[in-house]
């Protein structure tokens, strides 16, 4: 399947350390023809770290993707009945944000895009990063994992013996698992050995 046409939401949660790992996707989806509309977490936009500011990290997405970043609530809501998009990514997604989207909760503007998305039946494809995954945000990834229209990118343990309970996405497989979800399925399989080589 090409993904050429397709529009696809990109929603961006504060996993800081992760961002190196998705820009490439990004822009990987962009070379495969597909029409990607980003949005991301306050956060994302207004906190600085090691891995780098906010602003830039707005930047960078915006000069990949061609448009401005989609950053409030409102500016997410059409997204689901005026704006819909073919599917919704959020990658990384944070056990924060994990625990949110599994109890319904829409507090940022990529939230909302995905409820949005899910509203009108269409796919939404996760690419966790959480250091509970395997600890108390345990029963959120299974409820999200059990969901009608909810896909993961194959994800795996990054640190098993520092971080027993941490899984993070592998993002290399984004763009397949998008292909699998618009067609309907999962890309298998989703449990995968993480390695950071």
């Amino acid at each position: 399947m090409s993904l050429a046409g397709k529009r696809i939401g990109f929603g961006m949660t504060g996993s800081h350390c992760t961002y190196e790992a998705v820009i490439p996707e990004i822009e990987r989806l962009m070379e495969q023809g597909a029409e990607v509309i980003p949005v991301v977490t306050f956060t994302l936009k207004n906190t600085n770290t090691k891995f780098g500011d906010g602003e830039d990290w707005v930047g960078k997405i915006e000069e990949i993707t061609g448009r401005k970043v989609i950053d409030s609530i409102v500016d997410a809501e059409p997204l689901g009945p005026k704006m819909p998009l073919d599917c919704m990514v959020i990658a990384p997604l944070t056990g924060n944000s994990m625990s949110k989207f599994a109890n319904a909760l829409t507090d940022s503007p990529v939230l909302m895009a995905a409820k949005a998305t899910l509203r009108n039946r269409n796919p939404v494809v996760l690419g966790i990063s959480t250091n509970d995954a395997l600890g108390l945000n345990g029963t959120n990834l299974m409820r999200l994992m059990s969901t009608k229209n909810i896909y993961f990118i194959p994800f795996g343990q990054d640190d098993p013996i520092n971080k027993p309970t941490s899984m993070v996405a592998k993002m290399e497989y984004l763009s397949d698992a998008v292909e699998a979800a618009i067609e309907g399925y999962q890309l298998q399989p989703v449990i995968r050995e993480y390695s950071k080589e």
